[in-house]
């Protein structure tokens, strides 16, 4: 045995060999087929081998990837249904207006982005001709996940349909007036076109992901059937750069989802040049997704290849497709055939002989224009055969070339994804080579027109034809209200109540409410409990064995812990999404069950609990999101605060999410103390966001880990509405005397401890009466304030509600929370009284609760100490008194 065919040491020695000289004879056969036939011939025989073994379901691993060349062969492609003439004259149209919008709108700099929809034309015109279901048909139809940079030629296609006038495309990226068109796929922005947001690229990938799996959560719960719906997801191959693009991939292949489709245009360019100059894009997403289980479809190659390929009988140019790096291809897209023969064909004297029957309008047609994306017979063939795969989700991989029919200034051009406009000669020449009806005197250089054929026309009645037999226009979004019936009170003053001597956290506060909530017969199955893997930090194991948690495939193991009372339960009909160690997924879950109220008509209730310091920091730009796609459910930031869980460090220490949050229009965020303030903000969230006046608004609760006893919420007028409105007076000084020194003391979430104790500390030891008021949404105080603002421009005499709660209010006032200062600062400017606050600006750090309070000067004696400097200050008490505190405090 030679060198070469002596195998190396592997897995497979650990395995027995029934029949050693068996496998000699097919390693000898391997190796003779190498000398006889060449290593060409027999890498190709174990690649015919490896597929064979797969056909039969043998269990082996699967070929990571396959030749440079499309999997559904010409021949094998099925009929084409529909006209393709007027399918082609139809897409002509869009390309038009989507160029003529872009540009019209570049006259005044708004921009627009014109390549994207011109490369990826006919992978969306396919779609929604033949397979994109719309709103109207039974279940919910398809979701369509649209790439955010071919938004013009959406517009266009519904201005096609008459559902936009010019007057709309016109006012594309003018929206001031309220009547324009979002520059992306915006819901919140246009919610009757718009479903999903996804030009924050990444977002979308997973989005569809863990939307196509939340389908079959409903589905599996029996809330609906939603087995006709198919997700589609549109993406740039330089998009799948994005981590989040791919870090859901195994969670599809792992549960099967034959319910979504991944469609990647791959013009083998990202926004400034190639995507892998030095590689290839389409390979290496091939291996990436074959990897974690998905089927995939190659679409590269036009149908003028189809000689090229036949003349092959060597496999020489085969080999050549999958050598030649994508940058270098890109090159031969722009350049002339004397170009192509010599540094395509020329390498090898195979490819030289084959290349010399072609003419060079051949060859220039071949690798300037002729990809597989471009014709809609190769695009219909790859969607039937994604939508026909059962088992696993599909990825279809299609080639196109990046501002296909704008002309050769555009076409495959690094600079083209940031070129915004047409000249007329540019117009002129795509009119031509999209064969349209308009003449020379309607081109004007300045002002390119719209062009429509006619709302009586045959493509218009083609294009809505389709459309009615697919089940209505697409994209669409859809509400149809459903208000859910208010729950029973009884868990709600359940935490009116107190606690009486137990202490709990206000984590489990809101845990045990959420519990009860589940057990109503109206809407207890509408609550999603989404966790990322830390349901036991936050007390949530007692739901395990009561919801269970949901697996496709049910509980195929005995737990380890069933003999147990809350043991870990998976079922197939269960409720937690347990997500494992990953925020960004639970994200997308919950914006899934958050939007469900409208890609379903489901309204449910998701509640997604995290380590605070890990949501709004890490995924906020999903938040966005959820905002703009106009979702509904509570977030809630566990183990909050800086100073709470001090043991796990910088990293878990939390002191700002407060202030990212209140960036979020829609996120109205809230920093309870008290259970009975948790069960007032959720009950109020219940009725906003899902009774009869339904709000596009999600709640941000912060919970504490830090076990209290809860106080039972005071029977007087005005605390409810001062808990939603974000302030009311907790506890008043006792009886002060009559030239009593006072301050006011604002505190949030468990700050409120630290500033009673303070409270008692100022009255016993320095003769200083303070009341105390738990300040629950420092976000919510500021946009009242804002809005009062905004209405006094326009003559309305308004008073913010924390200028009206403190008015009157004796003394200064200091604020203090777990958050940096800039948290309560936000409201200072409306705060007639003197205004000051202490806050955890700074790293965390590992430490006693005790000792990180002291370390941030937010514990009671630095309260008291400020207090005291800000009275001293005022001359109301003698200015010695601050250095004496700090002393008698240890400070």
């Amino acid at each position: 045995m030679t060198d070469l065919a002596r195998p190396r040491p592997s897995a497979l020695d650990q395995l027995p060999d029934r029949d050693p000289e068996e496998t000699a004879e097919w390693g000898a056969s391997l190796d003779a087929v190498n000398q006889a036939a060449g290593p060409h011939r027999a890498s190709y025989l174990m690649r015919r081998t490896l597929e064979r073994a797969e056909t039969a379901g043998l269990a082996l691993p699967p070929l990571l990837e396959t030749d440079y060349v499309n999997t559904i062969p010409t021949a094998a492609e099925p009929a084409f249904p529909g006209d393709e003439e007027m399918e082609r004259r139809i897409t002509a149209w869009n390309r038009w207006n989507a160029a003529a919008m872009v540009t019209r709108g570049s006259r005044d700099g708004l921009g627009g982005h014109i390549a994207t929809f011109a490369s990826a034309a006919w992978l969306y015109e396919t779609g929604f001709q033949h397979f994109f279901r719309g709103k109207e048909t039974d279940g919910s139809g398809d979701q369509l996940y649209i790439q955010g940079h071919a938004s013009p030629g959406i517009y266009a296609r519904a201005f096609l349909d008459g559902r936009l006038t010019e007057h709309h495309l016109d006012h594309f990226r003018r929206e001031a007036g309220g009547n324009g068109l979002p520059s992306y796929p915006h819901p919140r922005r246009l919610p009757w076109l718009w479903e999903f947001p996804t030009v924050s690229m990444g977002l979308g990938p997973i989005s569809a992901i863990y939307q196509a799996r939340f389908n079959r959560y409903l589905a599996a719960r029996g809330i609906k059937d939603t087995s006709r719906s198919h997700v589609w997801a549109f993406l740039g191959d330089g998009e799948m750069d994005e981590p989040e693009s791919t870090a859901a991939l195994a969670l599809a292949g792992r549960e099967g989802l034959d319910n979504l489709t991944f469609v990647i245009n791959c013009n083998l360019q990202r926004l400034d040049g190639p995507v892998r100059a030095n590689f290839k894009i389409v390979q290496e997403l091939e291996a990436q997704f074959r990897a974690a289980g998905w089927n995939v479809v190659k679409s590269l190659w036009g149908s003028a290849w189809d000689e090229l390929f036949a003349l092959d009988t060597s496999g020489a140019l085969v080999r050549r497709l999958r050598e030649v790096p994508d940058g270098q291809f890109q090159t031969y897209a722009t350049r002339d055939a004397a170009y192509i023969r010599e540094h395509f064909f020329g390498t090898d004297p195979e490819l030289a002989r084959l290349a010399q029957s072609l003419p060079d309008a051949k060859l220039t047609e071949c690798f300037h224009t002729s990809r597989a994306g471009h014709e809609p017979r190769k695009v219909h063939a790859a969607y039937r055969a994604a939508v026909e795969h059962k088992g696993a989700p599909t990825v279809v991989l299609a080639q196109t070339v990046k501002g296909w029919t704008l002309g050769p200034g555009f076409e495959s051009r690094n600079a083209n994804h940031q070129m915004k406009k047409l000249t007329g000669k540019e117009f002129r020449a795509m009119r031509d080579l999209l064969e349209l009806p308009i003449p020379d005197s309607k081109l004007d250089d300045a002002l390119v027109p719209y062009a429509h054929p006619g709302p009586d026309s045959p493509e218009v009645r083609y294009l809505q034809e389709r459309r009615a037999a697919l089940g209505g226009p697409a994209p669409a979004r859809k509400v149809h209200p459903v208000a859910l019936p208010e729950p029973s009170a009884k868990p709600f003053e359940t935490l009116a109540k107190g606690s009486g001597s137990q202490e709990i956290a206000t984590t489990m506060a809101f845990v045990r409410l959420v519990k009860d909530l589940m057990r109503d017969k109206e809407t207890g199955k509408r609550w999603v409990p989404i966790v990322p893997d830390e349901a036991r930090t936050f007390g949530m194991e007692s739901l395990f064995p009561t919801a269970g948690i949901y697996s496709p495939l049910g509980q195929t193991y005995d737990p380890v812990d069933r003999d147990q009372l809350l043991y870990y339960k998976e079922a197939a009909n269960g409720q937690i999404l347990n997500e494992g160690i990953t925020e960004a997924g639970s994200m997308a879950d919950f914006t899934a069950a958050a939007t469900s109220y409208a890609t379903h008509g489901e309204p449910m209730i998701p509640f997604y609990i995290f380590y605070s310091m890990f949501g709004w920091q890490r995924t906020a730009d999903q938040m966005w999101a959820l905002a703009d796609q106009l979702g509904r459910g509570f977030l809630i930031g566990a183990t909050a605060g800086r100073t709470t869980m001090t043991g796990e460090g910088l990293q878990h220490a939390d002191g700002h999410s407060h202030l990212i949050a209140s960036t979020n229009p829609a996120a109205l965020a809230y920093d309870p103390a008290f259970a009975y303030e948790v069960g007032v903000i959720v009950r109020d969230g219940l009725r906003r966001m899902y009774g009869p006046q339904a709000e596009d608004v999600f709640y941000y609760l912060t919970v504490y880990n830090e076990t209290k006893v809860q106080p039972p919420m005071p029977e007087r007028d005005g605390v409810e509405e001062g808990i939603l409105k974000g302030l009311y007076r907790y506890q008043e000084a006792e009886a002060p005397a009559e030239d009593s020194p006072r301050i006011q003391l604002l505190a949030s979430g468990t700050a409120i401890h630290w500033a009673l104790e303070a409270q008692k500390l100022l009255a016993d030891d320095w003769g200083v009466a303070a009341d105390v008021w738990s300040a629950t949404s420092w976000s919510e105080l500021r946009r009242d304030a804002l809005s009062c603002d905004a209405a006094q421009l326009n003559g309305e005499d308004r008073v913010p509600y924390v200028t009206r709660a403190l008015a009157g209010a004796p003394g200064p006032v200091l604020a203090v929370s777990d958050w940096m200062r800039a948290v309560p600062d936000q409201i200072g400017q409306w705060v007639e009284q003197d205004w000051s606050s202490l806050g955890t600006d700074g790293f965390g750090l590992s430490d006693t609760r005790e000792a990180a309070r002291r370390h941030f000067g937010v514990d009671a004696p630095a309260i008291v100490v400020a207090a005291l400097s800000r009275l001293a200050q005022r001359g109301e008490i003698k200015r010695t008194a601050p250095r004496e505190a700090a002393k008698r405090y240890g400070i």
